[in-house]
């Protein structure tokens, strides 16, 4: 049977201030309060709050056939927390309808699965608890920020115990091959793959309300007819997009939400239903491995990570942040954890690109790429200062690379000293019941022949003596 995976992503930019050379050392809030805080009540009044109640109307009027998935990052939910907390109440009505599924993904929204691997796998495990605490249950499937994914992401995370990862179903990653399959990781068979069908994603998310496109006005019987119409044996639709293509991106106005409302119906007459994408991974075989040398995304038409590090001034912003990743894994300032999650997120690298993808880009303070990469990297610059400052710089490299192997590796050989020790316990206790047994055995024989040879004696005195020996006497 023919289903329809529907994910979710909420993500919300932290805007950065104005923030000048003359300012590095003396000023160490970089956030632009009331930027933050207008923007995502906008956002949650335009889009999240009546996406979000649709979401719950549709869930609870379908008797538990229509099925979303959602990701979150950590940053937005804390800003969520502060400024819209009316969108975590309807995240949480969604989440007991039992129709949704809370995805993992990365807590900044960042890069570092192209960086370093530590911090990725911090991150990822800080999110999942967090989404554990918030909504009940863990994640099993998990979504790298824009769909970042590799071969060797996919096995980082597979090592981390997800058994299904979301990305994209790039054209020149698939070639011939349709993104309406499962597939698997090369490097760890176990973590199963949903690719992302782009042209009917955007469809929805860019294209809906667009009067030049050559399929408006679409209506949700079309749209299902086109998924009808697909051969019969690709069995799996994975339609991935942001939340806040339901009212921004696409206008309230455009009735997007009531396109939205009629899908389950028209696709239950089609006799195609709603997953989650456990439910998919669950049930489906993957058909193949997906092999992804280079890490590809679901940003732009290169479908790459051009984006954020496609020129010489992303590079060096991206190198220079991740330059002190070590010394931020060991520090245990709350400030200072806070700063880099919010200058990781990826919006910080996009604001810098100088691509021109025909699409107009919201730099918001920027007024050009070089406007973004200069205010970035003089808050760049204060940040490794208060960093240096806990672990200074002039530290004699080969002392810290040691410091940091230490603390690295100080886990697994603890655990490698256990398994030794439980080793020897062992062969301490055969061996202590080896030689308990015959010293049992040696003990008992010798014991035993003496109570034969009293017996004997015994008989033998019992017994008379023969004539001669008598009269000898």
């Amino acid at each position: 049977m023919r289903t329809i995976c529907l994910y979710f992503e909420i993500h919300q930019i932290i805007h950065l201030k104005r923030y000048r050379f003359f300012d590095i050392g003396r000023d160490h809030y970089y956030y632009d309060d009331y930027a933050n805080e207008t923007s995502i009540n906008e956002v949650a009044e335009r889009s999240y709050i009546p996406a979000l109640t649709t979401l719950i109307e549709m869930a609870k009027s379908s008797g538990n056939a229509f099925k979303v998935a959602f990701s979150v990052s950590g940053v937005a939910l804390e800003q969520l927390e502060i400024h819209a907390p009316a969108v975590i109440d309807l995240l949480h009505q969604l989440n007991d309808t039992g129709c949704c599924e809370f995805l993992c993904e990365p807590y900044s929204h960042g890069l570092s699965s192209l960086a370093n691997e530590d911090c990725f796998r911090e991150e990822v495990l800080r999110q999942r608890d967090k989404l554990k605490q918030m909504f009940g249950k863990e994640p099993k499937v998990f979504r790298n920020s824009s769909l970042i994914y590799s071969d060797d992401i996919g096995g980082l995370v597979a090592s981390m115990g997800f058994k299904g990862m979301l990305t994209e179903g790039a054209k020149y990653i698939l070639g011939w091959k349709s993104p309406h399959y499962v597939y698997h990781c090369n490097q760890a068979p176990s973590l199963k793959l949903l690719l992302r069908d782009f042209k009917l994603s955007d469809d929805i998310s860019l294209r809906f309300s667009n009067s030049e496109w050559g399929e408006y006005p679409l209506f949700a019987d079309k749209y299902i007819s086109w998924i009808d119409a697909l051969p019969q044996e690709e069995q799996v639709i994975n339609l991935f997009m942001e939340l806040s293509a339901l009212g921004m991106a696409q206008p309230l106005s455009s009735n997007i939400l009531e396109f939205l409302k009629a899908l389950p119906a028209c696709a239950k007459a089609k006799g195609i239903t709603f997953s989650t994408p456990t439910e998919i991974i669950t049930k489906l075989k993957s058909i193949s491995p997906l092999d992804v040398a280079y890490p590809m995304s679901w940003v732009d038409e290169e479908r790459d990570t051009s984006c954020w590090l496609g020129n010489v001034m992303q590079r060096e912003a991206f190198n220079k942040l991740y330059s002190v990743a070590e010394r931020v894994h060991l520090c245990d300032d709350r400030r200072i954890k806070q700063d880099w999650d919010y200058l990781q997120a990826s919006n910080n690298f996009r604001f810098m690109t100088t691509k021109d993808t025909g699409i107009w880009l919201n730099r918001g303070i920027y007024d050009s790429p070089y406007d973004a990469f200069t205010n970035y990297m003089n808050i760049l610059g204060d940040f490794i200062k208060r960093v240096d400052a806990l672990y200074p710089f002039d530290v004699d490299n080969e002392e810290l690379n040691s410091l940091l192997t230490t603390i690295k590796n100080q886990g697994e050989e603890i655990a490698e000293l256990q398994k030794e020790l439980g080793k020897w316990q062992l062969k301490a206790e055969k061996a202590n019941s080896k030689t308990s047994k015959p010293a049992n055995s040696s003990e008992k024989k010798p014991a035993a022949k003496k109570e034969v040879a009293s017996k004997k004696k015994k008989e033998e005195a019992k017994k008379p003596l023969p004539r001669s020996k008598k009269a000898t006497v």
